[in-house]
């Protein structure tokens, strides 16, 4: 089974979409298998991360802020705004893909995993992500 979703971010920041993706493996009916969530964009990424203590997403968007600046003199793919190379870069050492176990009709994920969408441009935007559940 093959479903994209459209998320729609608000700017900036970590965007959990784990209900979203248990959604569409509810759907599958599928006992055991794998579930890959693909980013349809270069300026966006997936993780899975701490989804319990909102401090874990806010230090995880501090910190690559620091890590990637915008401004940098260095870039020259700038055609979008001061946030088009960091995107990318951002994305870059990130994931475009994941991929999670399925088991008992379930995403095998931890007690405090969640599945996020990070945006990594400051505008809104509506993301394509692709999620496929075979077995």
């Amino acid at each position: 089974m093959v479903q994209e979703l459209a998320i729609d971010t608000h700017g900036q920041g970590l965007v959990e979409i784990t209900g979203e993706v248990r959604g569409v493996v509810a759907r599958a009916h599928l006992d055991e298998g794998l579930c890959t969530v693909f980013m349809r964009h270069t300026s966006a990424s997936l993780i899975i991360q701490e989804n319990a203590d909102p401090s874990a997403k806010a230090d995880l968007e501090a910190w690559m802020k620091r890590l990637v600046p915008e401004h940098d003199p260095m870039f020259t793919h700038t055609a979008e705004g001061p946030d088009d190379m960091p995107s990318h870069i951002k994305s870059a050492l990130t994931a475009v893909s994941l991929s999670i176990p399925i088991v008992g009709g379930s995403l095998v994920l931890g007690t405090w995993q969640g599945i996020y969408l990070w945006e990594h441009r400051r505008a809104a935007h509506t993301r394509r992500v692709v999620v496929h559940v075979g077995g």
